[in-house]
């Protein structure tokens, strides 16, 4: 399928960027751990997010991303979120987490059908562009930046696992 072949090109793609963050993300993982293990989500997942969303922080100016909307390394969106913690804090990775974490569970019941692990890339995806955005499982990327969002996150995620997250 056209899909797939779109993907080969984009895992080592989004591999070579998790591995440039590698170093970076290193500082926050103990923040990471206990985030995602306090909510249930996986740790590799949140850096996955955090790489995608910010370098682990190295694309940030004063904690801000965006054009001044987002902010942290999570990237949490002033305009819809109170921004709580500094932006490489344990609260602000919490935050992050907590609102994936929501994201998936809306997926969930949106999609009830789909397995879990389709749940949570549907809800990683509407991390990026909302819930609304996600209505089937092969498109659930287009409308999200770049239209890669979940694809990229999940990728950067396994090498993320493979590397102790």
């Amino acid at each position: 399928s056209k899909s797939h072949g779109c993907c080969v090109v984009g895992v080592p793609a989004s591999e070579k960027i998790a591995e440039r963050d590698l170093k970076n993300m290193e500082k926050y993982h103990s923040k990471i751990s206990r985030a995602g293990q306090n909510l249930g989500v996986d740790p590799a997942v949140v850096a996955g997010i955090i790489s995608r969303e910010s370098h682990a922080g190295m694309v940030l100016k004063d904690g801000w991303g965006d054009h001044g909307n987002a902010f942290g390394l999570m990237q949490v969106d002033k305009r819809f979120h109170k921004i709580v913690g500094s932006w490489d804090s344990e609260e602000h990775i919490t935050q992050g987490t907590t609102i994936l974490h929501g994201m998936i569970k809306e997926i969930q019941q949106k999609f009830p059908t789909w397995t879990k692990e389709q749940q949570l890339k549907g809800g990683i995806s509407a991390y990026n562009a909302g819930v609304k955005n996600v209505q089937s499982y092969d498109r659930m990327d287009i409308g999200t930046t770049k239209n890669d969002y979940a694809n990229d996150v999940v990728a950067r995620a396994q090498f993320y696992k493979r590397n102790g997250y």
